[in-house]
């Protein structure tokens, strides 16, 4: 993990994490100049480095400070922005009453290297509007908890998310800001952003097994695949559920929704780090794909009791890591459905054994 490269005692937000192989490299380039934002950068040889033009990156045209050397190393490339949170309570006949939104772009974000941890490979963008008239941040803040991983495993804490050491974890966090209706419920707008010839898709997995995460059995996935070979280049992951306690507790579950995944290229990324890499004309040179998640408990009331909120996502390279069952699990199963198995033949036997063992003790009648 690195902080601002190249000046460290920049007023901007810049981490840079890198993953090295022996044959490519991984970039995540995370910053909160504007929109929170991230690139994944996939680069052909070991030895690729990240430069960046600070003079550039903090001025009103950013197009072209991000550069990835040597030249032409860069395989694949992509973009993920959190750009807008929205509020809303729901009225008669399901109607939706929207609240003034956040704009994530307008937001002061604390210094990076107060929370950068290089032991745990985690940092956190804290960040609380830059004009507050009303006064709801007064106590409150939203929070991106950026984890990198050195190897496979699962997260200790709720949803218990597995991941590779190609992945990386964001967890958002609203924390202490008051509704500003009786069942207030939240979404969060997320923006990708593809080069042309591939497209998101959103996918929806389902299973039996919750042993991870308690009663939730369903998985989403935001996936970048090409439309000749239907591959997947890079996803976002998550579990259907969110948090409305720190640590997450299962009895403090909320639901999790996406909804309306479609093509915003009206919408242009925010983001100085997204322009700075891709030129200013990303609206029309890329797709720009947008998906609201929304966060609710089942009776509307799970944020207000705790004003907390946390909901957490993977993202990466490839084909997103599947869930499998256990050893436990299998074995508790094959227990489970093999005992009136065995018990059914083991009944089926004995009787024809007997049936068999009665005949040949009588001779017919004539």
């Amino acid at each position: 993990l690195q902080y601002n490269p190249g000046w460290p005692g920049s007023p901007g937000n810049l981490l840079h994490v890198q993953a090295r192989g022996a044959a490519d490299s991984l970039h995540y380039v995370w910053s909160s100049i504007g929109a929170p934002a991230v690139l994944l950068l996939a680069t052909r040889g070991h030895d690729s480095s990240l430069h960046v033009n600070w003079s550039q990156l903090l001025s009103p045209s950013p197009a072209g400070a991000i550069r990835i050397e040597p030249p032409g190393s860069v395989l694949y490339s992509a973009a993920i922005s959190f750009t807008r949170l929205f509020e809303y309570s729901e009225g008669k006949a399901q109607e939706k009453l929207f609240y003034p939104t956040y704009d994530l772009a307008d937001f002061s974000w604390a210094s990076l290297n107060q929370s950068l941890n290089h032991t745990t490979l985690t940092a956190e963008f804290l960040g609380v509007p830059a004009s507050d008239p009303g006064g709801s941040f007064a106590n409150g803040t939203v929070a991106f908890r950026v984890t990198a991983y050195e190897a496979g495993g699962r997260d200790q804490l709720l949803p218990s998310l597995l991941h590779t050491a190609n992945s990386s974890k964001v967890e958002f966090v609203l924390s202490g800001v008051p509704p500003r209706g009786s069942s207030s419920r939240f979404l969060l707008e997320v923006t990708t952003l593809e080069r042309p010839g591939l497209r998101q898709k959103l996918r929806s997995t389902r299973s039996i097994d919750d042993e991870y995460t308690p009663a939730t059995f369903q998985t989403l996935s935001l996936e970048a695949e090409s439309q000749q070979h239907s591959s997947v280049l890079s996803f976002l992951q998550w579990k259907a559920t969110a948090y409305s306690s720190h640590p997450p507790r299962q009895q403090q579950r909320l639901q999790c929704r996406a909804w309306g995944l479609q093509e915003a290229n009206w919408t242009l990324p925010s983001s100085s780090l997204i322009r700075a890499y891709f030129g200013e004309d990303v609206g029309s040179n890329y797709t720009i794909s947008a998906l609201n998640i929304s966060f609710a408990a089942e009776e509307g009331q799970g944020y207000q009791q705790q004003l907390y909120l946390s909901w957490s996502a993977l993202l990466g390279f490839g084909k997103p890591p599947q869930d499998s069952f256990s050893p436990l699990v299998i074995s508790i199963m094959a227990v489970a459905l093999g005992t009136p198995l065995v018990m059914l033949l083991g009944g089926t036997c004995l009787l024809l054994c007997a049936q068999r063992r009665g005949y040949s003790e009588y001779q017919p009648i004539n």
